[in-house]
């Protein structure tokens, strides 16, 4: 809509693809996703592939929609939000990005004993770094020689380091075409 450019994706854990985590309450009953049926639920943001796209086929997959399959929903805007409220027992489950739910576990563990995954998507392409179409095609060419360079750097390095990159990589539209078939399973027929 906007004409953005897709730049370049980070690199995390090794891969530049990333999970949608179906969680409930560590002492939730529920197994699968089904067992969510009439539970309080919570999505991350509408326009989220791991927090909203990814549990709304599911539910199309079950022969539902959102607002007939869970007792009731909330947007927590938020993937930390929806950990969160999941944790808090607020909502008995949530969507959110696995990349997310694993860099909060690792740095606060008791979201690990509070919460359990159920659930993992395929993976998606990693959502890339985008620029403006009408961004300066010298400036363009030197900020991709940044980031594409910043790994080797002491100081990119440690700024990478701090938000859990290795490095960023050449985007490969191909990444995309599981969360395209998805947008379009989703949204036919709305």
């Amino acid at each position: 809509d906007f004409g953005l450019e897709p730049f370049l994706v980070p690199v995390i854990q090794g891969k530049t693809t990333y999970q949608s985590y179906i969680i409930v309450p560590a002492d939730s009953p529920a197994a699968k996703f089904a067992d969510l049926k009439g539970k309080r639920f919570a999505f991350t943001d509408p326009l989220s592939t791991t927090g909203y796209l990814y549990p709304t086929y599911l539910v199309k997959r079950l022969g539902s929609v959102p607002e007939a399959f869970f007792r009731s929903t909330i947007f927590t805007y938020s993937h930390d939000n929806s950990i969160k409220a999941v944790a808090e027992k607020v909502v008995d489950g949530a969507a959110v990005d696995g990349l997310v739910l694993d860099y909060l576990v690792e740095h606060a563990p008791e979201y690990g004993r509070l919460i359990r995954v159920i659930h993992k998507s395929p993976e998606f392409g990693m959502p890339p770094v985008v620029v403006s179409p009408q961004l300066d095609a010298d400036l363009k060419d030197r900020v991709q020689e940044i980031l594409f360079g910043m790994h080797l750097d002491p100081e990119g390095r440690e700024i990478l380091e701090h938000l859990n990159i290795e490095r960023f990589v050449q985007q490969e539209d191909a990444d995309y075409a599981g969360v395209r078939d998805l947008a379009e399973t989703v949204l036919k027929g709305r």
